[in-house]
């Protein structure tokens, strides 16, 4: 008994999984306030009955992508803040995250959706704010581990402006030839570079 049960919640964390999997492939495609939970549930091959199993609705779709995100970024920014010594130079440890990020949101682009947020409701700008917050975090803490006499404020604040760098440059590195995307990413590790040095 003890066996069926824990082979149905593997099976259904295996769902919802494919069930968030392909949210993000409707929020890439359509964004998050124009998608559904019937494209979905088209998109992941199941219906829609199954899909209100595990999400009763798109806010709850768009909770359980958050806390994907979360996880997920958490466990990116803990592997390379590990890795952060006071040795490191500036420009390898600029180009090492911009690069990543990059690749990233190519792998992902339904995080960028997300983290752009929209005017459009509150429980989208809300996920966006968490989404900002923690990242603002995580580079504030990788930058005093590479600086340790740096104060947290001001950490906190160079996080938040890394951000909003990166955040206005990506959609130009994004939508354009692979030359030209390349000089726009030496350019922000070179901005980046300058205003964290």
């Amino acid at each position: 008994m003890a066996e069926r049960t824990v082979r149905r919640q593997a099976r259904g964390l295996k769902r919802m999984a494919e069930i968030l999997d392909a949210a993000e492939l409707v929020i890439a495609e359509v964004g998050y306030p124009d998608m559904t939970t019937n494209q979905v549930a088209a998109r992941a091959g199941v219906s829609p009955g199954s899909l209100y199993q595990f999400f009763r609705n798109k806010e709850e779709i768009l909770d359980g992508l958050v806390a994907r995100y979360t996880v997920d970024r958490q466990e990116f920014w803990a592997a390379r803040l590990a890795a952060v010594t006071p040795e490191i130079p500036l420009e390898s440890l600029v180009g090492q995250l911009v690069d990543e990020s990059v690749e990233f949101k190519s792998a992902s682009p339904a995080y960028w959706s997300l983290l752009y947020g929209s005017a459009t409701g509150d429980q989208l700008a809300t996920a966006s704010q968490k989404l900002h917050a923690d990242i603002a975090r995580q580079i504030a803490a990788m930058l005093r581990r590479r600086s340790p006499g740096l104060p947290e404020d001001r950490a906190g604040l160079m996080g938040t402006m890394t951000l909003a760098m990166v955040k206005a440059v990506m959609p130009m590195i994004t939508s354009t030839s692979p030359e030209r995307s390349a000089e726009l990413v030496h350019e922000l590790k070179h901005m980046l570079v300058r205003y964290l040095a």
